[in-house]
């Protein structure tokens, strides 16, 4: 295992969510709230299911429990999309110091001892959490594809080709 693949990973799923945020952040407030029974629902519930996921994951990673509206039946706090990007920078910014401490064979640790996920490797999560987001980015640009937005290719490979290894 090797822990700066997965800084680069991370590197991916950063870079993705911005551009979907671009996106996201030129729509009409009625076009971000708009309901739809795909998924999550709404492009707001989208966004806001990719962030609280990310940061419910390393929040109890970080050994924090996941705050009650991190909860997946829990009601959804109405905040501004300024709102919204301030605290998914945050996020962002909370999971790159948790992985600017990752060693290679952290990865290979399981970073709970009891429950639901106590068989889990580190890699394991680190890599859950890069794949929900590409999944729940897919749907969302379906959702703007729906509301007549131009998207873009999400797969890592046109990450890759932007940012080359040295």
């Amino acid at each position: 295992m090797n822990a700066d693949a997965f800084r680069r990973l991370y590197g991916y799923h950063f870079a993705m969510n911005r551009r979907l945020w671009h996106h996201v952040s030129e729509l009409s407030d009625e076009a971000f709230d708009r309901p739809s029974d795909y998924s999550q629902g709404s492009v707001r519930q989208q966004v806001w299911h990719l962030m609280t996921v990310d940061e419910g994951w390393f929040t109890e990673l970080s050994g924090g429990p996941w705050a009650d509206y991190l909860m997946p039946d829990a009601p959804q706090p109405v905040w501004t999309r300024a709102q919204i990007r301030e605290r998914w920078d945050d996020v962002e910014r909370r999971q790159l110091e948790f992985l600017a401490g990752v060693t290679d064979a952290a990865l290979l640790e399981h970073p709970w001892a009891e429950g639901d996920d106590k068989d889990l490797v580190l890699w394991e999560v680190l890599f859950h959490v890069v794949n929900h987001g590409t999944d729940h980015r897919a749907q969302t640009q379906r959702l703007l594809t729906d509301l007549g937005v131009t998207t873009y290719p999400i797969d890592y490979v046109f990450f890759a080709y932007e940012h080359p290894l040295p």
